[in-house]
């Protein structure tokens, strides 16, 4: 199996591409054949949930031997459902809860088993030395990612995440975190400055060739590999079932998903399901309060020359969405050249916009809305009155834009929202929106909502109470390259 890349460079096979992550050329792979390819997916839908997931993963990653044992050790005993994924029911909404993992997001689904085929790809390739991650963060990727290297062979990871643009439950998961082979490093910007000095730093370093001469590979853990996109993938298929298992739906009816989104690789990996055949109605983009992809959705113009704005909801505070560069590949058949100058324009001026036949492609599957911070709170606060429902503001923001959608008339009968973390990770917001008194530190701020609600506090989150700081690093933008060289310098973490 061969991976393009979006910007017209030398294909990958499955282990290349997931050891780099990004394509030397700056482009994302795609499985470009994906929509050829059959895939029984009604068929799979009555295997046990691993040995279904097993089959999605090897679909898509085939390069990869033995996926069902991979995924033994990436789950079970980090997850605190038997399904991984369970779909909840609350009011009027389906809601599948995807914060039953280690550090209480949705990441952690994918960032326990990208260590483990980035493992078995460098066996693979007989491959030496160091690989070296590089990851930006918005909140949940970091600790994810950190937890999922953590102590891994062969590998060293470096985080870079937004100083005070996450919460401060997220940044102390990062801070604190464990492990001989980690480093974290907070950039004084926002999230597009750590992703944009990152993706920089690819470049930079890989053509200075100093990586290669210590013997050291850089890849990224970000949403932007296609290992992370494949376990991703898995999760709508799990919900499909559940709702078959209830008797909400029959076989090959249409389900619709309202997902959250700021970097735009969960709600891409609802489209890879759509494309293995599954029967996906719509997917709903669902944005805070920087809602540059509303905007594109309704005008087919990438904009993100406007204010960045810090939100309850920090993992969407995204105005460089990654991942949409693979959805102008496939809407566009292809078209390497169309989607290279659009990332060069977008680089260089801020904006690009998409011709309307292309966009009519994008609008036949997905939609979009929005929600504001006063929204976001009253949607907190009602879910939790009416509903008996705790939703993080991401989550807040997705319930928002689910009503909508549900009141437009487009939507199928079953309609998912996705729940994308803990409440726990963003007490003061949640305890305010719910009539609570955000005092003290998070960790009082937990336990408060914890009174309130009759909900424990994730253990993995309490914990974090008594762990010392270990990373304490502020750097500027610019100068992600120049630390990561350090790094590489002194062989790798």
């Amino acid at each position: 199996m061969l991976y393009q890349s979006t910007r017209g460079g030398a294909p990958a096979d499955g282990a290349e591409a997931v050891l780099r992550g990004i394509a030397p050329d700056g482009g994302l792979y795609v499985d470009a054949s994906l929509p050829k390819r059959p895939f029984p997916w009604d068929e799979i839908l009555c295997l046990p949930p691993l040995s279904m997931a097993a089959r999605i993963m090897s679909h898509l990653l085939p390069d990869f031997g033995g996926m069902e044992e991979l995924l033994r050790s990436a789950w079970p005993e980090r997850f605190d459902s038997p399904v991984i994924t369970p779909l909840a029911s609350a009011g009027g909404f389906r809601i599948l809860e995807l914060f039953h993992g280690p550090t209480c997001a949705f990441k952690d689904v994918a960032l326990s088993v990208l260590p483990l085929l980035m493992t078995k790809a460098r066996a693979g390739r007989g491959e030496a030395g160091q690989t070296l991650i590089l990851t930006a963060t918005s909140g949940d990727t970091g600790k994810a990612a950190l937890e999922g290297f953590r102590n891994v062979d062969g590998t060293g990871i470096v985080v870079f995440f937004p100083d005070g643009g996450v919460s401060p439950v997220q940044r102390m998961q990062m801070v604190t975190q464990t492990g001989e082979n980690v480093r974290v490093c907070a950039v004084s910007g926002n999230f597009d400055d750590c992703q944009s000095g990152v993706k920089k730093a690819f470049a930079a370093l890989n053509e200075s060739g100093e990586p290669a001469r210590r013997g050291i590979v850089l890849s990224s853990a970000n949403s932007i590999n296609i290992g992370r996109l494949a376990p991703q993938t898995v999760y709508y298929f799990l919900a499909y079932r559940q709702l078959m298992d209830r008797d909400e739906i029959a076989p090959g009816d249409p389900v619709d998903f309202v997902v959250p989104t700021g970097n735009f690789g969960d709600i891409l990996a609802g489209y890879q399901a759509k494309l293995m055949g599954l029967p996906v109605g719509h997917l709903v983009c669902a944005s805070n309060a920087n809602r540059v992809l509303t905007d594109f959705f309704a005008t087919g113009i990438y904009d993100r020359r406007r204010e960045f704005l810090r939100t309850a909801s920090p993992s969407m505070d995204i105005l460089i969405s990654s991942n949409l560069e693979r959805l102008l590949y496939l809407a566009s058949d292809g078209a390497e050249a169309f989607v290279s100058a659009c990332m060069n324009v977008l680089a260089r001026e801020g904006a690009y916009t998409v011709p309307e036949e292309i966009m009519a492609r994008i609008r036949e599957d997905f939609a979009a809305g929005c929600c504001s911070e006063e929204e976001c709170a009253r949607t907190i606060g009602r879910t939790w009155r009416e509903c008996g429902y705790l939703a993080d503001p991401h989550t807040a923001v997705a319930l928002k834009v689910t009503d909508e959608w549900k009141a437009s008339g487009r939507a199928a009968k079953a309609v998912v929202t996705l729940s994308t973390a803990s409440p726990f990770k963003f007490p003061a917001a949640v305890l305010s929106a719910v009539g609570g008194q955000a005092e003290g530190d998070e960790f009082d701020q937990m336990e408060a909502l914890s009174s309130l609600s009759g909900l424990p506090v994730p253990p993995s989150l309490s914990g974090l109470r008594d762990k010392a700081v270990r990373f304490t690093d502020v750097i500027a933008p610019g100068k992600i390259g120049d630390y990561v060289y350090e790094i590489i310098r002194k062989g790798g973490v």
